[in-house]
């Protein structure tokens, strides 16, 4: 589909000549498609460009220009009741349902690119006729361009039905979360009792400059905070751990290597809750330690913002330590020996050792990784809402609590509040902010600049 585009302009100057010069077959070929193939003998593809038309022009009939127009208006008729005078008594109308008109509308809009794809598909292969008989070859038969999408085309034959589930089940929803940001789609307007409406760039004025601000600006920060934190410590102590276990004369490596991977082992939902029951005011962490004397009263693990966000950051090394171990373990294993005897023999003690050849390679290799790392933690739904659910609230944030990060804002904004419009802006936000910094630190990482810039 992206090679059509790209060449539009060119194509363009060779259809204008084909049309310019061709038969009148060709000429109506250009209203009828596969006219020309079926001319040409190409009757099974011309049928099948022939059947598409149809079914196009009779989708767009029936279906297709009453969706676009509902996608301009969003539904003109709201669910209520009405008299009627036929029967003396009130009786509930059936509305428009603005968020069906919605959906059914861009997927108009997806269909009509499709078929302008198979329409310049078919232009193409009009000219490839031509340039055939220019050249005094035999024009392909249907068997030959079947035989093709097995061979040399085999790759598009493959990718053929990936691609369509990307369509229907990545681009569509990802095209309608984006539309939602720009209406009024909120508890307010929930259909099919009530309408929305388009309403612009109030949304994103709303969380930028508006009410939404006072919640948006600070858990930005706190998403922003929670995921260099929490990167920087799993890579950190993994690091040093794997640097510990691989030291010379440390014995029983494969011992502590397992007892670390066990952790993997367990279900990180299973850790998470544990871990929210043993740092409860009533767990066994502030029993133990009230029992002890340490503590008068039970210490607010979870429930103090503060505190709180101490205590994700901690446990969350506890989950994501082991995944970094293993990485630099398996990096550690194969470093040059030769340069760091080298090294030593030059002078270097452990920490010249670690500063200027282990780390650096460590961290060439591992930067795809950090940045994974990082944007996942961006989105980390699971370790905070599995530990605070967002808590502890605070009254002056809509509908969301200290730890909230973006992501699970975003979550109660749609289940909770059914603010679908904000937190369509708020997907919005957290995506070009994932996708900037993936592109940005990449592309100036020495990974990305390829082992020469190591040195």
């Amino acid at each position: 589909m992206s090679s059509i585009f790209s060449s539009a302009p060119a194509s363009f100057k060779q259809n204008k000549a084909l049309f310019k010069d061709g038969s009148i077959i060709t000429k109506l070929s250009f209203f009828i498609m596969g006219l020309y193939n079926i001319s040409k003998g190409q009757v099974v593809k011309g049928t099948l460009f022939l059947l598409t038309e149809i079914g196009f022009i009779i989708f767009m009939m029936m279906q297709g220009f009453s969706a676009l127009a509902g996608l301009v208006t969003l539904g003109t008729k709201s669910q209520g009741w009405v008299m009627d005078d036929s029967i003396g008594i009130e009786v509930l109308q059936e509305g428009d349902n603005s968020m069906l008109m919605l959906i059914y509308g861009i997927a108009t809009i997806l269909f009509i690119i499709l078929f302008v794809c198979v329409y310049m598909a078919q232009l193409k292969s009009m000219k490839q006729i031509a340039d055939f008989e220019k050249k005094g070859l035999s024009v392909p038969t249907f068997k030959d361009d079947v035989k093709s999408l097995l061979d040399d085309r085999f790759h598009l034959t493959l990718l053929f039905i990936p691609m369509t589930g990307v369509l229907v089940f990545t681009v569509l929803p990802l095209v309608y979360m984006i539309s939602l940001a720009f209406t009024s789609y909120d508890h307010n307007h929930l259909p099919p009792k009530n309408l929305f409406d388009w309403v612009g760039l109030a949304n994103f004025s709303n969380v930028l400059t508006g009410r939404i601000s006072g919640t948006f600006f600070p858990l930005l920060g706190w998403t922003l905070t929670w995921a260099v934190m929490a990167t920087a410590t799993t890579f950190i102590f993994g690091v040093l751990l794997a640097l510990l276990i691989n030291r010379k004369g440390i014995k029983g490596k494969k011992i502590f290597r397992t007892l670390f991977v066990i952790t993997m082992a367990v279900p990180q939902f299973v850790s998470l809750l544990v871990m929210r029951n043993l740092l409860h005011a009533s767990g066994p962490v502030n029993v133990f330690l009230e029992n002890i004397g340490m503590i008068s009263e039970p210490i607010p693990f979870l429930t103090d913002g503060l505190i709180a966000k101490i205590s994700v950051i901690g446990i969350n090394m506890w989950v994501g330590i082991p995944v970094t171990m293993l990485v630099a373990t398996g990096i550690l294993m194969n470093l040059p020996s030769d340069q760091i005897e080298a090294a030593k023999i030059d002078g270097a003690n452990g920490f010249q050792i670690l500063k200027s050849i282990t780390f650096p390679q460590i961290l060439f290799v591992m930067t795809p990784s950090l940045i994974q790392q990082f944007v996942g933690n961006i989105n980390n739904f699971n370790v905070i809402y599995l530990l605070t659910e967002g808590g502890p609230l605070n009254s002056n944030y809509y509908s969301a609590g200290e730890t909230d990060l973006l992501v699970t804002w975003l979550y109660k904004l749609t289940i909770e509040t059914a603010d679908y419009n904000i937190a369509a802006v708020i997907g919005i936000f957290t995506f070009v902010l994932s996708a900037v910094f993936s592109l940005f630190v990449f592309t100036r990482s020495n990974s990305f600049k390829g082992e020469g810039g190591l040195g």
